[in-house]
């Protein structure tokens, strides 16, 4: 689909928008240079590219770029491949990589309700301003957790009904 299109790239353009988008991440968060690494990743034509290429399309330090990486591949953002026979590695995207970082987040939003649950009884329980406060955290988190689940359902649904699927991964769609 994506590949019968003539490509015509606007490199400016390009390049405002990682700044702009990294930028509005960074407000949220997300270091800035990993947003503009993620943000390089999506936009380039390549299926992957390494932390030379990164740091030379963003015209910054391989250190800049090494640290953006270990974020965002702890983040679950991208994926680390080999290059056989070197030294290098070259970095892509996850197959519905928000939907992944979303569910790692969820992970980490399973830790806080088991610290939550461990500091109740120490509270006095829900009977206290303190209980009640951290109970209402406890459910919020708990119920985050329930929708996020039943929103990668729908992102699924919604993806077959509307034929958005990974075409711009070509052949190696399958094989994600």
């Amino acid at each position: 689909m994506y590949r019968d299109i003539e490509p015509k790239r606007d490199e400016l353009t390009i390049r405002a928008f990682v700044e702009n988008y990294s930028l509005m991440l960074s407000e949220r968060g997300v270091p800035r240079m990993a947003g503009r690494v993620v943000m390089t990743i999506m936009t380039a034509e390549e299926e992957s590219l390494t932390a030379a290429d990164l740091a030379d399309r963003l015209g910054v330090s391989a250190a800049a770029v090494s640290g953006a990486l270990k974020f965002l591949l702890h983040t679950g953002l991208i994926f680390r491949d080999s290059i056989p026979n070197s030294r290098r590695d070259r970095y892509r995207l996850t197959n519905d990589n928000w939907l992944t970082a979303s569910a790692i987040k969820m992970d980490f939003l399973g830790g806080l309700i088991e610290e939550v649950d461990k500091v109740m009884d120490a509270l006095g329980g829900t009977g206290t301003i303190a209980g009640a406060r951290m109970f209402e955290v406890r459910e919020f988190y708990k119920f985050v957790v329930a929708e996020m689940d039943r929103l990668g359902e729908r992102w699924d649904a919604y993806r077959a009904e509307h034929g958005i699927g990974n075409e711009y991964l070509g052949d190696r769609a399958a094989d994600l």
